[in-house]
């Protein structure tokens, strides 16, 4: 799959961006106010995005991620007012601590802690839960005393 070279247009500005972690997946959604000409290159260790918005302003964003990731496996979605990146992890079930590789913060960059999870522990806090309830299930049906009813009696033949 051979990716467009994307080249750094001489006068540009960077889309804002927001990014939440999941365990496979890591998600960015760049705000372009309805954007058009959208080029997006994914590498291993970075991706390019470049566009248009409505106004004709030229936008591009280089970002050089904090691991490695499958670039046949993450796509992009244009909408009306973002271009939303799903990155697929090369290694899954390993948290980022940041979406650069770089540890300065980017001042174009935030997180998105309305979709942010801590989901690190979140299988042992499900069984834990499962655990419990199986528990009270167990309690509810031992309280049961007895033999079932006979319903023999019961019959159509009146």
């Amino acid at each position: 799959m051979n990716q467009p070279k994307i080249v750094r247009p001489e006068t540009s500005q960077p889309a804002r961006a927001q990014w939440f972690d999941r365990k496979k997946y890591v998600t960015i959604n760049f705000m372009v106010h309805k954007p058009k000409c959208v080029q997006v290159a994914f590498h291993t260790d970075k991706m390019v995005l470049c566009c248009k918005n409505d106004e004709d302003d030229v936008i591009y964003n280089e970002l050089y991620f904090y691991d490695r990731i499958q670039i046949h496996d993450s796509r992009e979605r244009v909408y009306d007012r973002t271009i939303n990146m799903l990155i697929r992890k090369l290694t899954p079930d390993v948290a980022w601590p940041r979406l650069q590789k770089d540890p300065a913060k980017s001042s174009w960059i935030s997180v998105d802690f309305d979709n942010w999870r801590d989901w690190a522990h979140e299988e042992d806090d499900g069984k834990a839960e499962y655990d419990n309830y199986m528990d009270m299930i167990q309690e509810i049906g031992g309280h049961r005393v007895g033999v079932a009813p006979d319903m023999g009696d019961l019959s159509d033949s009146d």
